[in-house]
């Protein structure tokens, strides 16, 4: 089920500005929510075997409104391997993964 929403920032070394931008977008959301501790987004780098790799933002189901406000794409639940939070409660992991120990 594609539940979750991901945003593609492009290569790593040009998506620091929209990193930023998308956090404080994100931690905006989340503080004026009152399901503010089902939201959250994490970020991975990934290469999928190419030279300079990318940032992606994972956004939990709850954040589908700002998802879909940043052009963020459906997708599947991600693997937590590899994943940081970018803008979510303490007990983010917890909630949406369970069964991985941070």
């Amino acid at each position: 089920m594609k539940d979750w929403f991901l945003k593609n920032l492009g290569d790593a070394m040009l998506a620091y500005d929209q990193l930023s931008d998308l956090q404080e977008i994100i931690s905006s959301a989340i503080l004026n929510s009152d399901k503010c501790h089902d939201m959250a987004a994490f970020t991975r780098h990934e290469s999928e075997g190419r030279l300079h790799c990318e940032v992606k933002i994972y956004f939990s189901p709850d954040c589908s409104t700002v998802a879909r406000a940043v052009n963020a794409e459906p997708c599947e639940k991600p693997s937590p391997d590899g994943l940081g939070i970018l803008a979510g409660s303490e007990d983010s992991w917890l909630i949406h993964f369970p069964e991985h120990t941070h």
